[in-house]
């Protein structure tokens, strides 16, 4: 274990992040050791909590940051997601030891929006269908849907689901999005019609969700609310795999109660091979790559990086998704 006794500063789990690269560059520039661990949690616990005594500061990918790995971290003074979603982070631990956990707000946002309408169009247009048919030497042409002049429903209309509204313009739909904190001016500016959650399920052809995982967004898409899409209805979800109750899902798709969906995010990643997810006709999976383009990876690595020097400096932490650490005595 002698590897792990070195000197470390700044932790980095970020499975796209390497030794050398920019974001590495630009921490030791500020003064700062750091190591890579994007197999953490591969360590044996012993080994894992030696090496989280002696980090300031983690730059952490989507591997879970659990209670265990926290509070080992005796010295931790920041904790930055390499995205916007947090849930893989023991947020309630963080807080009670006093450390702020802090996202790359917005570095995503274009790559997950144009992700969106990759999905969408392979669906409505049934391009994998095609793809395979004729890779297997059947020449069919199935009949898709057009975009224009549908009715795209947006559940949760934050940094992300606006970009997604504004791409959406470009096509043609009509909007409607619910959101608990709608953004009135932006709805207005861009043509949107506010809804209620229940009013979006019931009236749009396509539903995209860009809502936070929590205890009130968890299974959010249930087997009462797929029923009450319509029944050529498109489900994408490039948010968080536990806002959609999967096998309520499989069902529905399987037994024609919505026209199909596509999925970024699952409940448990990597999804395992035999998931009926990825053998049932009509549900469309990529790997959690909706944000994995060069551009936003690079913006992110480059945010989480200036955070982390700021704050090890002395500075304020940026993007802070529990600004109830602060009430925590130091």
């Amino acid at each position: 274990m002698s590897d792990t006794t070195e000197p470390i500063d700044v932790l980095i789990t970020t499975a796209f992040l390497h030794p050398g690269d920019e974001v590495d560059h630009a921490l030791r520039e500020a003064g700062l050791a750091t190591r890579h661990e994007p197999d953490l949690l591969a360590r044996p616990r012993a080994e894992r909590s030696l090496l989280l005594s002696q980090v300031r500061a983690i730059i952490a990918g989507t591997q879970p940051l659990r209670a265990e790995e926290l509070q080992a971290a005796t010295r931790l003074e920041v904790i930055v997601r390499t995205g916007v979603g947090y849930d893989s982070v023991d947020v309630a631990t963080a807080t009670a030891a006093g450390v702020p956990v802090c996202v790359t707000a917005g570095a995503n946002r274009q790559a997950v929006a144009e992700h969106v309408f990759a999905l969408m169009l392979a669906v409505a247009r049934r391009v994998p269908e095609n793809i395979a048919n004729l890779a297997d030497g059947t020449w069919q042409q199935l009949t898709g849907r057009e975009l224009h002049g549908a009715t795209l429903g947006i559940l949760g209309l934050g940094s992300i689901g606006k970009a997604v509204a504004r791409i959406a313009a470009g096509f043609g739909m009509d909007v409607l999005a619910y959101d608990p904190h709608f953004d009135e001016a932006f709805a207005a500016a861009n043509g949107i019609r506010r809804a209620t959650l229940d009013e979006v399920v019931a009236e749009a052809d396509v539903i995209t969700l860009h809502l936070f995982l929590d205890d009130s967004t968890r299974n959010l898409i249930d087997a009462r609310r797929l029923a009450a899409m319509k029944d050529d209805a498109i489900l994408i979800n490039t948010a968080r795999g536990g806002i959609v109750d999967e096998d309520a899902l499989v069902a529905a798709v399987r037994d024609g109660i919505i026209g199909g969906a596509a999925l970024d995010v699952f409940a448990a990643e990597p999804l395992p091979a035999d998931s009926p997810l990825l053998h049932t006709p009509g549900i469309l999976a990529t790997t959690h790559v909706a944000g994995a383009t060069r551009e936003a990876r690079g913006e992110s690595g480059r945010m989480a990086a200036a955070n982390v020097i700021g704050v090890l400096g002395g500075g304020a932490p940026q993007f802070v998704v529990n600004p109830d650490y602060q009430a925590v005595p130091a």
